[in-house]
């Protein structure tokens, strides 16, 4: 489907109007109008306020995974000590890209429907002694929430250096506290809870990450070097997207408006419906205790009758869309995406109502 009558995608997601009226304007050049960098500087204030940080934002033409990279090759060296806790796709991901960046890896790892076990995490901090400790907030291919404060007092308590999280998933859409809970690289991407296209990569760097950073200077597109002072010197390494820029900008303004507290509370009403929208018609949420779902987006387990193929026709006949699950998970379970704008319970009350019809008429 070109679009999507009921978008229930785990992003990206639908774009208000508001957002997508920012390409209407014909900009000029982001390489030499004062405005743009105007621009910038606000857009960066914005998300200070939306991750609760006075940390440096870094905005970078591309999806999140190129922000991901970015902060894993600007901060590590072959022969680097990381800690990857991993209990979903993504944060095994980011174990194998520390890996292919040459650094000796400890993976504290769980079943993809299970909480992180913290004693796990301090062992492994406390014996293998890293240089970054990485997870992943928000895991959507399992509809896991992960508990990053409890890590980053972990991070604190032995000194680890740096303090690496994908909140590409949450931010905007569940409480994120980069200062508080001592995130040093907060990765961020346009595309899901914020409700901008999938066009900038996002992340907060501390003071102790520009450090390394500097010490490290790595040379590439991705580096984040050049973008340590890029906005008050009003030059960055390449060009920048103005209507990107403009984009997110009204996108975190809307956050802003609604009030941050707001949006959050939105958030996880609308997932605990979901949720018991689903366990009313016969389904089973994927993780093994409420306590550690999502209020982003809902992983529910394919029913023993049904395909994922077979279930996914008959939604998109109806027009509604929701995503698959990847890896290990791939055709076993399927994410409902309420985030951002989609985080909307008429939209998330429909989709339930063609979901529990389509079970009903499934029925042997």
């Amino acid at each position: 489907m070109k679009t999507y009558l009921i978008p229930l995608v785990p992003g990206p997601t639908r774009v208000p109007a508001e957002v997508l009226a920012a390409y209407q304007t014909n900009y000029g050049s982001s390489d030499l109008e004062p405005e743009f960098y105007e621009l910038y500087q606000d857009t960066q204030q914005k998300f200070q306020k939306i991750m609760g940080t006075k940390n440096t934002i870094v905005m970078m033409n591309g999806e999140a995974m190129l922000v991901l990279w970015a902060a894993l090759k600007s901060a590590l060296i072959p022969g680097d000590k990381v800690v990857s806790i991993a209990n979903g796709v993504f944060g095994h991901g980011i174990a194998d890209m520390a890996r292919s960046r040459g650094c000796e890896v400890d993976v504290v790892a769980a079943e993809y429907n299970a909480a992180i076990d913290l004693e796990q995490v301090e062992n492994s901090i406390k014996n293998f002694r890293p240089k970054m400790v990485t997870m992943v907030h928000c895991e959507t291919p399992s509809g896991i929430i992960n508990p990053v404060k409890e890590v980053g007092k972990l991070v604190k308590k032995y000194g680890v250096p740096l303090f690496y999280v994908d909140a590409v998933s949450s931010v905007g859409g569940a409480e994120v506290k980069v200062d508080d809970w001592g995130i040093d690289l907060c990765l961020v991407g346009s595309q899901k809870c914020l409700g901008a296209p999938p066009e900038l990569g996002i992340v907060s760097v501390s003071k102790r990450s520009w450090k390394i950073i500097d010490f490290i200077d790595y040379n590439g597109y991705d580096s984040l070097v050049p973008w340590k002072n890029g906005a008050q010197n009003q030059w960055f390494p390449y060009t920048l997207s103005w209507h990107s820029i403009a984009a997110v900008n009204r996108a975190c303004q809307l956050i802003l408006d609604e009030g941050l507290k707001n949006a959050i509370e939105r958030h996880e009403k609308i997932a605990k419906y979901c949720r018991q929208r689903i366990t009313e018609m016969g389904l089973q949420v994927f993780p093994e205790d409420e306590s550690i779902c999502s209020p982003t987006v809902t992983a529910v387990k394919v029913p023993e009758n049904l395909t994922w193929n077979y279930l996914n026709k008959r939604l998109r006949a109806r027009g509604m869309a929701v995503g698959g699950s990847l890896g290990k998970l791939a055709n076993r379970v399927f994410r409902i995406g309420h985030m951002g704008c989609q985080a909307n319970m008429d939209i998330v009350e429909h989709g339930m109502d063609i979901l529990e019809y389509i079970m009903l008429s499934s029925r042997v």
